[in-house]
Formats: C-alpha cells, sequence, structure tokens
C-alpha cells in the first residue's frame, strides 16, 4: 500500500507531540515483523495501554467434521441464519494451516463492543448490505462489492445501514497482499495490473473520541476471544501516517483480462497470502478467436483446492448454480464445465458472471457447519 496520512502529527517521528494546552499525546507504533515489516505511527489522546481488566476466554477454534475430503462439494451459503451479533454470526465453513473461510449474515451493529483480530489478516466481501467500517485510523464507507482489508491489529467496529447483510470472510494466518507480479520493486502497481491505486477506498478522517469508562475490545488469539476491558476509548487517535492501514477495493472496479483464447485463472487474480489467492470473476467479453470454446477446460491442478462463491449473474461453467453457492473441488480431483455448458459458450461472446474464487495450495477441512449446507446431488451432477 501507499503512504497514507490522517489527522495531526509532529513534523518529526518520536519527538514531543503536545495539544494547545500542554497536554501530551501517546505515540503508538502499529506494525509488523518485529520492527523490519510495514507500519504507521498512531497519536493517542490517552496511553492506549490502561488495562482494566480482562474476562474469560471463549474458544472459537473451527473443528473438523470432514478431515480429509476428496469429493466435490456444493454449500448452499445463504442457510447460514442471521444472528444479531457480528462475531457470533461468523460461520467456519472450511479451514487449514493457512487460513479459514466462513460466511455471516450479521443483523446488528457492533455498539457494545470493539473488536481485534490479534492473529489473522481479514479480508470480507460484502455480498449484501452497506454501512461503515469504523477503526481507529479512520471510517470506510462500504457497499455490495467491497472487499475490506483488514491487518491484523486493527481495532474495528462495523456499522451496518440495514439488517440485511451477507458477508465472506478470510482469516489469513498471513498478510493478505495484491499480488507480487503486479507490483514493481517500489510496491507500486504496474501498468498491466487489473487495477490500481486510485481504486482502492481508503480510511477517511474521524474526529477523535475522547472518552473514559469501561470499553469492551474484544480479541482473538490463537483460537479464543478474549475480552479486554480498557478505561479510555479506543478511537481517541488525533492523527497518523503510514503504510499499515486497512482499506476496500471494489470487485466492480477489477479489470478483466481476457485473449483470443481461453486464458487461466491466475490472469482472474485480486489477492494473495501465503498459499492462498483470492481471485475475482467479473462481468467480461469471452475469448474472440473465431473457433474459441469459453468455457473453461477440464482440469484437475494437484497442487491447490478451488473454492468458488457464487455472487450474481449466470456462471458460465456450472448448471444450478445460485448466489450464496459455494463449490468446493479438491486437488487432485479433475473437474471442469458441467454437461452442456461448454456446448452453450460457443460462440457468446460476454458473460455477466460475479464470482469470488479462492485457491488455497494445501487440502481444506470442512466444519459441522459446511456439513449441514451441502447438497449432496453435487457429486454425480456431471453424469449424462
Amino acid at each position: 500500500m501507499r503512504y497514507h496520512q490522517l489527522g495531526k502529527i509532529p513534523p518529526k517521528r518520536h519527538t514531543v507531540f503536545q495539544d494547545d494546552h500542554g497536554n501530551y499525546y501517546y505515540e503508538q507504533l502499529f506494525g509488523t515483523e518485529g520492527f523490519s515489516g510495514i507500519s504507521s505511527l498512531l497519536y493517542h489522546i490517552h496511553r492506549p495501554t490502561q488495562i482494566l481488566r480482562v474476562e474469560e476466554a471463549i474458544d472459537v477454534t473451527p473443528k473438523a467434521a470432514i478431515d480429509k475430503n476428496v469429493e466435490p462439494r456444493l454449500l448452499k451459503g445463504f442457510e447460514a441464519k442471521p444472528v444479531d451479533d457480528f462475531l457470533e454470526a461468523k460461520t467456519d465453513l472450511f479451514f487449514n494451516n493457512d487460513l479459514v473461510v466462513g460466511v455471516a449474515a450479521p443483523k446488528k451493529s457492533m455498539t457494545d463492543y470493539f473488536y481485534k483480530n490479534g492473529h489473522c489478516d481479514e479480508l470480507i466481501f460484502v455480498h449484501k448490505g452497506s454501512g461503515t467500517f469504523k477503526s481507529y485510523v479512520g471510517d470506510i464507507k462500504f457497499v455490495p462489492g467491497d472487499y475490506i482489508i483488514i491487518p491484523r491489529g486493527t481495532i474495528y467496529q462495523f456499522e451496518f445501514d440495514s439488517e440485511e447483510n451477507r458477508l465472506l470472510y478470510i482469516e489469513s494466518f498471513s498478510p493478505i497482499e495484491t499480488p507480487k507480479r503486479y507490483r514493481n520493486h517500489y510496491g507500486q502497481l504496474l501498468e498491466h495490473s487489473p487495477f490500481c491505486e486510485r481504486d482502492m477506498k481508503l480510511p477517511e478522517y474521524r474526529e477523535p473520541i475522547d472518552e473514559k469508562g469501561e470499553f469492551i475490545i474484544k480479541v482473538k488469539k490463537e483460537g479464543k476471544i478474549y475480552p479486554f476491558v480498557y478505561a479510555t476509548h479506543p478511537f481517541d487517535v488525533v492523527g497518523w501516517d503510514g503504510y499499515f492501514y486497512p482499506y476496500a477495493f471494489s470487485i466492480h472496479d477489477f479489470e478483466p483480462i481476457t485473449g483470443r483464447i481461453h486464458l487461466p485463472p491466475p490472469i482472474h487474480q485480486n489477492f494473495e497470502g501465503h498459499n492462498f489467492v483470492v481471485c475475482s470473476f467479473v462481468p467480461r467479453l469471452y475469448d474472440y478467436h473465431p473457433k474459441a470454446v469459453p468455457a473453461p477446460y477440464n482440469h484437475s491442478n494437484i497442487d491447490s483446492e478451488e473454492i468458488l462463491y457464487y455472487v450474481d449473474g449466470d456462471f458460465m461453467s456450472r448448471n444450478h448454480i445460485e448466489q450464496g453457492h459455494f463449490t468446493l473441488h479438491p486437488g487432485g480431483v479433475v473437474h471442469g464445465p458441467h454437461p452442456g455448458a461448454m456446448e452453450r459458450s460457443v460462440g457468446q461472446k460476454a458473460t455477466e458472471e460475479l464470482a469470488v474464487m479462492i485457491d488455497p495450495f494445501r487440502p481444506v477441512k470442512l466444519t459441522q457447519a459446511a456439513v449441514d449446507m451441502m447438497d449432496d446431488s453435487y457429486l454425480t451432477s456431471w453424469l449424462e
């Protein structure tokens, strides 16, 4: 990401910074990889270290109902029931040592507590709903189609405009970044990238909140959520600058790459983490060779799983797919277009499909919630 600054900061880092009445502001380095990764410097009205107590932890470690999976699966993600609370709404479906993938249908805004994932970066894709993502470095308005990228350690709240919300999420044990092949040595996105820095929605300034009392920050670490109770409001930041902050990107701003013949899925790549990639399938023109077959060829990638989440439109290579469906195709097991899909695609000029694909490079386990959403008929749906 690029350098960003909001609010008031001193002209020199690590120097005295006071308000008009001579009260000190308190500096916090918010960063990664010790002191060698990307970071931001935040300036608080109060010391950000004032812990009153830590209450009893809740274990939210995902548990495997299917430990080793080799079968193609279809899950009906909209069967996740709407729940008032944001954290209670989160429903883990797939996981391995690199990531957790799930869905949530929260109804209420986060008003009673703040949240911090101290272990994972988070990607939240907004399928339905709108509102404001609030953090101690500023606010981001979000709408359907937005990816919200939240670095680990960010303290935040979600404020929803209504109770009709559907979210897809990834929790990653490594940083979630843009693809390295689209960045130069300095981190700038290159000319052939399907998106650029102008497409990113960065935090906007919000007046600091100077309050004392009891403020609950639920901190997730190693599969448990610990309710920390602090003596001051966490959104008391008067200013900050740096490279480490949340941002949003709309799937509708992804510019598709097309060719004369069918191109492989990496051309749809939007983000990456350690041992996984995230791709955006968006409306686009089909291949323009006179004998092109727009449908993907049958393939069996030995080294990755394929998780597709269907957002909108008629997904060209599948039959009987609806919004909110997931398909999982395990690594090494051949898969491809449903019967008739390849034939239907020949001669077509464009597609309106919208989907998010997550390709983990190690096998995923499935939770009981995933099993409960399964459509068992998917396994044999390629029979003619």
